[in-house]
């Protein structure tokens, strides 16, 4: 068994047992749990390569700071997540820069473009009432940011052909969702349960892409 799925496999783990602290109200483990999480897919991206090449280690840059937005989102504290967004925002644009330097197909790209601001627009219009006249400016940028980022995933998929860089993307995407529920609209363990494993799932697949880790 190699080291990449041993990591996945202890990602797994560590997400189950993150959920299942939650569940239980014991919100202290997560500090425990979630960072460790995080700590599986840096390595796992070290372990696939991700530093041997230019846009392998822009993407490493990425999978850093989505490790530092999830440790910033374990506190109830508003700084704390306008922090935490900051750093998913960066990561988000770290991918997509990742994305364009390994080369992209420009129809993919423009296709796509079209189809998630198609997306986009009802996201919006759905979080819309519940994000504060504070907070608007920061979470329609980080909606412009991350349906670029799948566009530009799209586009490298297109030219590429390697379908994890796309499925790790709209996963990353779908994640982001969750969170956005869980902070503006309705708080509610079902949000963590089904956009945790999502979230860590997808960044195990963005990390085993520069050197094509078999998970």
């Amino acid at each position: 068994m190699s080291v990449g799925v041993l990591l996945a496999i202890a990602t797994g783990v560590l997400v189950a047992l993150l959920l299942a602290s939650q569940k239980a109200g014991q919100r202290r483990l997560a500090w425990i749990f979630k960072p460790l999480a995080a700590a599986c897919f840096i390595a796992a991206g070290w372990y696939a390569g991700a530093l041997d090449s230019a846009w392998g280690s822009v993407l490493f840059a990425g999978l850093v700071l989505a490790a530092c937005g999830d440790v910033l989102l374990i506190p109830k504290d508003k700084r704390a997540f306008l922090a935490g967004l900051v750093a998913f925002l960066l990561g988000h644009v770290a991918y997509a820069i990742a994305f364009a330097m390994r080369g992209l197909d420009l129809g993919w790209t423009l296709g796509s473009s079209v189809l998630l601001a198609l997306i986009a627009a009802p996201v919006l219009r759905w979080l819309w009432p519940h994000v504060d006249s504070k907070m608007r400016a920061p979470v329609l940028a980080y909606v412009l940011v991350i349906t670029a980022m799948v566009a530009l995933a799209a586009g490298t998929y297109g030219a590429a052909g390697d379908l994890r860089i796309l499925v790790g993307a709209i996963g990353f995407y779908l994640s982001d969702l969750a969170v956005a529920r869980e902070r503006f609209v309705k708080s509610s363990f079902v949000n963590r349960a089904w956009g945790l494993p999502l979230y860590f799932g997808a960044q195990l697949l963005l990390a085993g892409t520069p050197g094509g880790a078999p998970w």
